[in-house]
């Protein structure tokens, strides 16, 4: 597929053109089709350049989102209605940005997941439920730039297109595979999907845990603050200032002058060398009591149990899991998230239910896997 079967509708930025579409988006019936473009890796942050939705009754949409700004109109005009999406949670972020907030997800990739479909980016999941053929090459485009290329354009249009008939059929498999009920609990998880915050972002270098000396990362620090006040002042990617390996190299480097930072990245202007000149400058000098720590602080209480019992535990949860996971037919990550199998193994536990209850495991989840994990535990020798 090339164009949409009913032709490519035109942006819509201004708010007149707003208004009209959130009438007709209004007077459409059943689920919403939403899409998201952004310009990752070459903008700074991840906010929305273009938003498309697609409604029976009421036909497609694409809104030009960094024109129109806010959004939130939207909400009243959709309703109460399923908002049908594709990896939700690489799109509620920025539509949760620009205002938009579901009243019900359908997420196309996590059914495909739950259905145990190796395959399950949206070209593939298109190409199995529809017989269609997506191109993708638009996909890493420049979404900010105006204005967007037709083909472009019509690549947008096509993505909300195969959603609503893709979704009819996945409910179907979900339904005849027993897992409908398991689908219908993690979508509604899904509303209250929030990005992970980091209490240190800077920690995220590609590259820092090879640091030894906390002075080189107390330089990471300083540097990484001042690419990110760089970029977002200019509106440009971080790796657009320096690549993560490059802030790692300044960072361990002795460079003596913004002439030297210069010198070895003549991208850079002076102005933008003298900045980082003078974060090196400042992490050089700090005491001993303003270092960084050479890692993340933990967060809640340290684990009574030693090395041992804790790589024991993991590695009979995690069995446990692979297992589980083997016989439902659904991804171990799926069935239970990573992070709540490593919170068990970290700690002795009374009651696994409860443990699994606070943390937010589904009941789905926890009728398939409380068991296997509790028979985990009690195969491991005493403490």
């Amino acid at each position: 597929m090339t164009a949409p079967a009913e032709g490519t509708p035109p942006v819509v930025d201004t708010p007149e053109d707003f208004a009209q579409a959130c009438e007709r988006l209004a007077a459409g019936t059943g689920p919403i089709a939403v899409d998201a473009e952004r310009a990752s890796g070459i903008r700074y942050g991840q906010r929305a350049f273009l938003v498309q939705l697609r409604r029976t009754g009421s036909g497609t949409f694409l809104l030009d989102s960094e024109a129109l700004g806010d959004l939130t109109a939207l909400n009243a005009a959709l309703g109460d209605d399923e908002w049908v999406l594709h990896s939700a949670t690489q799109d509620l972020p920025c539509l949760q940005e620009r205002g938009m907030r579901p009243a019900g997800i359908f997420d196309t990739e996590l059914a495909a997941r739950l259905l145990g479909w190796e395959k399950f980016g949206l070209a593939a999941v298109a190409e199995r439920t529809l017989g269609v053929r997506l191109a993708k090459e638009h996909s890493a485009a420049d979404w900010s730039v105006r204005p967007l290329p037709a083909e472009w354009l019509d690549y947008a249009a096509l993505d909300v297109e195969v959603l609503l008939p893709m979704r009819d059929i996945l409910e179907q498999e979900l339904i005849d595979s027993g897992k409908w009920e398991y689908a219908r609990q993690e979508f509604a998880h899904l509303r209250t999907f929030t990005p992970k915050h980091y209490a240190e972002p800077w920690r995220r270098t590609q590259g820092l845990s090879k640091l030894k000396s906390r002075k080189d990362i107390a330089k990471v620090r300083e540097l990484w603050q001042v690419r990110d006040s760089m970029a977002s002042e200019a509106d440009i990617a971080p790796s657009r200032v320096l690549r993560d390996r490059e802030l790692i190299a300044l960072s361990v480097s002795r460079v003596r002058s913004s002439d030297d930072i210069m010198a070895i990245w003549p991208k850079l202007s002076r102005a933008e060398s003298a900045r980082l000149f003078r974060a090196f400058r400042k992490a050089t000098r700090l005491p001993d009591d303003e270092l960084p720590r050479r890692h993340e602080a933990a967060t809640g209480l340290r684990s009574p149990l030693s090395h041992t019992e804790i790589k024991e535990r993991m590695a009979a949860l995690k069995a446990a899991i692979a297992v589980r996971a083997e016989d439902m037919e659904i991804p171990h990550d799926v069935l239970l998230q990573p992070a709540v199998v490593k919170a068990l193994g970290s700690r002795p536990v009374d009651d696994v239910v409860e443990f699994l209850i606070e943390h937010c495991a589904r009941p789905w989840q926890i009728e398939l896997c409380a068991p296997v994990l509790e028979r985990a535990l009690e195969s491991l020798p005493e403490e």
